[in-house]
């Protein structure tokens, strides 16, 4: 007879939102299939990715990523995109200083049509994409500062195309979300015992 318990699966519904042509699409792809494609698609609506992802040795992860056009902050649309989200990533293009400030427009969106069912906000982090190229319109000092203002959960410099920092703050996410999780018993269980945005102050990674 064996020893061991049920393995449970848990499945996690993250939004990856931001303005157009921030490296979106291009995440979830790196993430889920190590691959990037250096032309860019526009997304129209909202495209789906899905990685499973053992966490323990009895718990599997259904890891829904939900990749939300650019355009759609601008619509009604945002409200349904982002029902029943568990976590979520904005991004925006360290070298293009309006995506940077949308970022908070983005965060206010979600914080008005979003929330945890304890009332507390949907764990989210900043991911400043494209490092790798030479001119940046922020310093690590100012992000720091712009995340705190805007109640971010954490931060982090990113490059897509170098596969740098996606799966570590990716990892710092998943993290933070289980912790949610298993704190409060489930998803649908929650107390008010945690509140994330004392994290908001560091890169996460």
């Amino acid at each position: 007879m064996s020893g061991k318990g049920k393995e449970s699966e848990i499945v996690l519904k993250v939004l990856i939102i931001g303005d157009p042509n921030v490296g979106k699409t291009s995440f979830v792809q790196r993430y889920i299939n190590n691959s990037f494609r250096g032309t860019y698609k526009w997304t129209i609506g909202v495209d789906f990715g899905l990685k499973l992802i053992q966490w323990s040795p009895t718990e599997t992860i259904r890891l829904q990523l939900w990749d939300i056009a650019g355009q759609e902050r601008y619509t009604s649309m945002t409200r349904v995109y982002y029902k029943d989200a568990f976590g979520c990533v904005i991004m925006c293009d360290i070298t293009q200083k309006e995506t940077i400030k949308s970022a908070a427009l983005w965060k206010k969106d979600l914080d008005l049509k979003c929330m945890l069912p304890d009332s507390t906000p949907v764990p989210c982090i900043l991911l400043a994409n494209k490092n790798d190229l030479p001119s940046h319109h922020a310093t690590d000092k100012e992000l720091d500062t712009f995340c705190k203002e805007h109640n971010f959960l954490a931060w982090s410099n990113m490059s897509v195309k170098d596969n740098q920092m996606v799966k570590e703050s990716m990892s710092y996410l998943l993290k933070e979300m289980m912790r949610k999780y298993h704190t409060n018993g489930s998803k649908d269980e929650f107390s008010s015992s945690v509140d994330l945005r004392q994290k908001t102050t560091h890169k996460c990674c």
